[in-house]
């Protein structure tokens, strides 16, 4: 079956992602302002891509990024090597005192009816002064690559950062890659870069040459600035919402074969009705809904977006592309951190309908 991509065969490298590196500081149920200790994840919405489709799916990943010299970009490289990531850093020299830092995401897990609270330390950010020309992509690409990635969160660093996105799909296209976007649309980052109007600009020109669009109705409303829709969804899980959307994005964006979103209705924080939708190449898919006990929500949506990326490259059909997808993003949210814990036979089992019976 279709899906209006033209994907490689064969290439040095599945997938390639340019974001920034994060490390996400996380008291678990405590609330920052009575934590006495943290978990630290590494983690970055571009990088848990590359990640997760290493660790869990076994495929060639890479990342491009920055790379501050000092113990916490230590701490960082570190964990990249481990989830098997090839890494392409531009290096800062740490002064010791100001940066350029690794950045910071301050996020508790919240509990029950309370929510998780999500705040940043960005300042003086090594990925925030990455630039076009940093990266000779032609030695990048020369090995071929078959699938590029990039999103919202690295555009919305910097001018420089959206920019240099906007190059990396450029490069990519004229490498023979698959490019896909994930708009991740957050408005406190956007809103110190020159709010909505910029936003929209600087999206519209990265995604002049991506292929696949991930982000729901929102991330579709503000980073593309696709007119929302006429009546309000029956629940979070009505996919005809979206859907009614896909005709002004790909009338705005035409290059554009595939777009899918993660559909997820929140009853507390630790319980979410789960589903994922997509559009591909003109036809629709919806996935099935699970009743999720949550255990840890962040990073949900780029696994996800990495099950869909995986089924696509593997030659799966759409639904069954859609399906892997939507049971790694569940299956994600069941560990604590930003990235996979979860093996390939476990995210097929869920896909095709396991349950949650012990293993013997």
């Amino acid at each position: 079956m279709s899906n209006g991509l033209n994907i490689s065969k064969d290439a040095d490298l599945d997938f390639l992602s340019l974001g920034a590196l994060v490390h996400r500081l996380d008291p678990g149920i405590i609330p920052f302002r009575k934590a006495t200790e943290c978990q630290i994840h590494v983690s970055g919405g571009e990088f848990n891509v590359a990640a997760n489709l290493s660790d869990c799916f076994g495929l060639r990943t890479a990342i491009v990024s920055a790379m501050s010299d000092y113990p916490i970009g230590d701490l960082i490289a570190e964990r990249v090597r481990a989830m098997g990531v090839k890494p392409f850093y531009k290096h800062f020299k740490h002064n010791g005192v100001t940066g350029p830092n690794m950045a910071a995401v301050y996020s508790d897990r919240g509990y029950g009816l309370r929510p998780p609270v999500v705040f940043y330390n960005r300042a003086n950010e090594a990925a925030a002064q990455l630039k076009p020309g940093d990266f000779d992509w032609k030695a990048i690409f020369a090995g071929g690559v078959r699938w590029v990635h990039c999103g919202g969160l690295f555009a919305a660093l910097s001018p420089s950062t959206a920019a240099l996105a906007a190059e990396m799909m450029r490069e990519a296209k004229a490498a023979g890659a698959v490019t896909s976007f994930d708009l991740n649309f957050r408005e406190k980052l956007w809103n110190i870069q020159g709010g909505a109007e910029r936003a929209v600009e600087t999206i519209g020109r990265i995604v002049e040459n991506v292929d696949v669009l991930v982000g729901n109705e929102e991330d579709l409303q503000k980073g593309l600035g696709i007119p929302g829709p006429e009546v309000a969804a029956k629940s979070k899980l009505d996919p005809s919402i979206f859907f009614g959307m896909i005709a002004n994005v790909v009338k705005k964006h035409p290059q554009a074969k595939v777009v899918a979103t993660t559909l997820r209705e929140v009853h507390s924080t630790n319980r979410h009705s789960w589903s994922a939708v997509a559009w591909v190449d003109g036809k629709t898919y919806t996935a099935p809904t699970a009743e999720l006990e949550v255990v840890d929500r962040v990073g949900g949506g780029d696994g996800f977006a990495a099950g869909f990326i995986y089924g696509l490259l593997s030659g799966e059909t759409p639904e069954e592309a859609l399906k892997l997808g939507w049971a790694h993003g569940a299956l994600l949210t069941t560990f604590p951190g930003d990235t996979t814990m979860a093996t390939v036979d476990q995210v097929r089992s869920f896909a095709k309908g396991g349950s949650a019976r012990i293993q013997r």
